[in-house]
């Protein structure tokens, strides 16, 4: 084999020592101004690169930088040596192309399968605790940049708080609520936070023509709050803050997430379905016609025109849920 010329460098002294490299029966052998043996299967070979040089690494740690990479490449291929599979993709643009593809395809496929799945198991994992203080730190946020206090008279607030208590749930296992309101400066709104509070907006019982529909308002957002929808989607935009909260109970991360996931109040369309899916069951149960829910989504939509409230704004479109509700009747 031709020895192949490299500059070998001692770790002792930043000084290039010019050698030669060639092998032997196994055996590296270094030969010039400095020398040395060792077997190639203790050597370590750096990955090939379009431009750059190639390395060899010595058990100590001192190494080689190759002078001629061609020449090596040849030694190399000489003493049966091939670069990981993963190394040769990178050498073929085609190659790198397809991984490049397959590995957006995976990670769209966990994306759109895999998260939601674990976002379900996370949510149903975490504490009462954590949900308590995700949602307290929520509304203090929101209390300081979006919303102000209400100015609903005490007695009509009292008033929805009991009719729709008295309300017959369409389904078991309810989890606890507490109905807020509040004043808001992006219009007519209504939410649940993870440890149970509906937040409604004075500006959206305003917009109801009657407490029915505003009955119809609170059951989708309680229909959000049985399913988990909220806590999922948190989990869901801060995933790696939720495994880290599961094992260590540290809440900061999601929470720093909340605000920007309750403004923009996109939910799935299949949390959209059966948080509408609720609300139909909850006025059928209670003799509500469903005109009185599908008149509440027609006064929002009208508000805001072409541009819905952050409270429509989800998927499926207004015109879809309304359908939904008339043929549910």
């Amino acid at each position: 084999m031709t020895p192949v010329p490299a500059s070998y460098f001692d770790g002792k002294t930043s000084r290039a020592h010019h050698v030669t490299l060639s092998v032997v029966d196994g055996m590296a052998i270094v030969d010039g101004d400095a020398q040395r043996t060792a077997p190639i299967t203790a050597l370590r070979v750096s990955e090939r690169t379009r431009n750059g040089g190639r390395k060899v690494t010595f058990p100590d740690d001192t190494y080689l930088e190759i002078s001629d990479a061609s020449e090596f490449d040849i030694l190399l291929a000489e003493t049966g040596y091939r670069d990981s599979i993963v190394v040769r993709m990178q050498q073929s643009w085609r190659n790198a192309l397809i991984g490049l593809i397959a590995t957006i395809a995976i990670m769209l496929l966990l994306y759109l399968y895999a998260l939601p799945v674990a976002a379900d198991i996370v949510a149903k994992a975490l504490p009462a605790s954590v949900e308590r203080s995700i949602s307290t730190g929520t509304l203090e946020f929101l209390d300081k940049r979006i919303l102000a206090p209400s100015e609903l008279p005490a007695a009509r607030q009292e008033s929805i708080i009991k009719n729709f208590q008295r309300m017959v749930l369409p389904k078991e296992g309810v989890p606890s609520y507490e109905i807020i309101f509040r004043q808001s400066n992006i219009g007519p709104n209504a939410f649940a936070l993870p440890s149970g509070q509906i937040i409604m907006t004075d500006e959206l019982v305003k917009l109801m023509s009657n407490d029915e529909q505003v009955i119809g308002v609170l059951a989708h957002e309680l229909g959000h709050l049985h399913e988990r929808h909220l806590m999922r989607r948190i989990v869901q935009s801060s995933a790696i803050g939720a495994v880290i909260t599961v094992i260590f109970g540290d809440v900061s991360s999601i929470i720093a997430t909340v605000p920007t996931v309750m403004l923009d109040m996109k939910y799935s369309r299949d949390a959209e379905r059966e948080a509408d899916n609720y609300a139909i069951a909850m006025m059928k149960a209670n003799g509500i016609p469903l005109t009185q829910l599908a008149e509440s989504f027609e006064r929002m939509k009208a508000k805001e025109g072409a541009t819905p409230p952050p409270y429509l704004s989800s998927h499926p479109s207004t015109e879809e849920r309304i359908a939904h509700i008339q043929n549910a009747r």
